[in-house]
């Protein structure tokens, strides 16, 4: 019987969390007694040739990304669990929110004083960040090439910045990311204001890698439901309330919206 004495993990999802994962994977270590190397992700998961050669034991990836994978490479990834975050907008669910913002000082009242502005997104295989939006444009009815001009930051941090520099009028953040930004920053409150709320989305799962022995797996989902006290002090620090189990069958409405034909062109 081969002995486990290592796991590789990689995070896909902002960076402003890294330290919440390098908690979870240094409790899952305390816990299997195995050592668990954690690296950032350098690129879109469904580019990532260590995953598709599954080399990948433990990821943390935004739901679009996992349904479209699984769906070109079945039966090798598995969900484990999902953050619920502290905040009451969450109802004590494994969800989160795309906010649209604007600069604080703004003259941009309502979504509808968008209209011909420049709008920034993460990526466009991300769903808080671009799909989500596209397909609440088209569902509230606005017109095609609503806005002016869009622009590619590359992740949610620089959309943040580039809506507080002027760079941009408008980006749809993760609701989580943005609201550890704001606690990394605080001052960057004075300088930005949610618009626009659309949501909620299923919450961007810990997955497992399906190759590992099913106790394994079992032990990983428990240990999560039940954080120990170092864990659960990360946590806190990241306004999470705890750990929900959930299943791939979740993440299905996010492709469905990615597939959506009805969606509207964002610009010309």
């Amino acid at each position: 019987m081969t002995i486990l004495t290592s796991l590789r993990a990689v995070s896909y999802l902002a960076p402003n969390c890294f330290g919440l994962y390098q908690a979870i994977t240094a409790y899952l270590g305390r816990v299997l007694q195995v050592e668990i190397q954690l690296y950032q992700g350098e690129c879109d998961p469904l580019q990532d040739p260590l995953l598709f050669q599954d080399k990948i034991d433990l990821a943390f990836i935004c739901g679009l990304p996992l349904i479209r994978y699984s769906q070109e490479v079945i039966d090798q990834l598995q969900t484990l669990v999902a953050p619920v975050m502290q905040a009451s907008r969450y109802g004590n669910s494994p969800i989160y929110y795309a906010d649209v913002i604007v600069k604080a000082d703004s003259n941009i009242k309502k979504f509808a004083d968008l209209s011909g502005k420049t709008f920034c997104y993460n990526d466009p295989g991300s769903n808080s960040g671009y799909n989500l939006l596209r397909h609440w444009l088209s569902q509230e009815k606005y017109p095609q090439n609503f806005f002016g001009k869009t622009i590619e930051s590359g992740f949610h941090q620089r959309s943040i910045r580039w809506v507080v520099e002027g760079l941009a009028d408008c980006a749809a953040i993760d609701s989580v990311v943005l609201e550890q930004e704001l606690r990394d920053i605080p001052e960057l409150s004075q300088h930005l204001r949610v618009l626009e709320v659309i949501g909620p989305s299923p919450m961007p799962p810990l997955v497992v890698a399906q190759r590992l022995s099913i106790p394994l797996i079992q032990q990983m989902l428990i240990s999560l439901l039940q954080p120990d006290a170092e864990l659960q002090g990360v946590m806190e620090q990241f306004g999470i309330r705890r750990f929900a189990a959930v299943k791939l069958e979740n993440y299905r409405v996010l492709n469905q919206i990615y597939c959506e034909r009805s969606f509207v062109s964002l610009s010309s």
